[in-house]
């Protein structure tokens, strides 16, 4: 019962702070370059750095909002997990 009333009120908080949200329209220009999957294979790279940098000025964001789709969006995944393959190949010991 007591988990019921938490979901409950997480539920309806969650209703109430969703009016808050607004939508951004985005409009580009004719000639707005589009980025492909290199593209997101550099911006997965340096999305910790554009996290960071996203703190100090609002221009930065962590992917590009104009892009291809699905070329964009495997290689932004694939070039963001290169951080935890590199992370777990430097915690292997050797025996």
């Amino acid at each position: 019962m007591n988990k019921c009333i938490h979901f409950l009120i997480l539920a309806m908080l969650l209703v109430f702070f969703s009016g808050c949200a607004e939508k951004i329209e985005v409009v580009f220009p004719a000639n707005a370059y589009e980025y492909g999957f290199f593209s997101g294979l550099w911006h997965g790279f340096i999305a910790p750095f554009s996290l960071i940098g996203m703190f100090f000025d609002m221009d930065v964001v962590i992917f590009a909002t104009k892009n291809t789709g699905l070329s964009y969006g495997l290689g932004f995944l694939i070039g963001s997990g290169g951080w935890g393959i590199l992370a777990s190949n430097a915690r292997k010991r050797k025996d």
